[in-house]
């Protein structure tokens, strides 16, 4: 499976960003789907993860609130300041994939000749 997926990635490198290292995470389950001998599961890292975060963020937000499940972790040590900090964590982490998203491709680009050209983008005129 890894070997595959290193596969995957040579074939495609031009689709994987450089900002995102170990963008690419596989697991294989010993214990495949009734009919099937091998299951296996793919992550790819992209800006659409923020999504995912962005639901997590929400639900934590909400349990953290109304302090469920708090005393279990404060009575084994954790201090409530540490869910404050994944809190802070993770809407830093949502709002670094929404500057990468925004941000599209870089400002230059560079020829083939190794010269590097401003991307103008369209402007509407008055």
């Amino acid at each position: 499976v890894d070997e595959q997926m290193l596969n995957v990635q040579s074939k495609n490198s031009a689709y994987f960003v450089e900002w995102i290292p170990s963008n690419v995470k596989t697991a294989v389950c010993n214990v495949p789907p009734p009919g099937y001998d091998l299951s296996g599961t793919f992550i790819g890292n992209s800006t659409a993860m923020q999504e995912l975060f962005k639901r997590i963020n929400e639900q934590f937000i909400s349990m953290f609130r109304r302090k469920v499940f708090l005393h279990l972790y404060t009575g084994e040590g954790m201090d409530e300041m540490e869910f404050n900090e994944a809190e802070s964590d993770i809407s830093d982490i949502i709002t670094e994939y929404q500057q990468y998203q925004e941000c599209g491709i870089d400002d230059t680009y560079e020829g083939e000749e190794g010269e590097e050209e401003e991307v103008v983008e369209d402007e509407e005129y008055e």
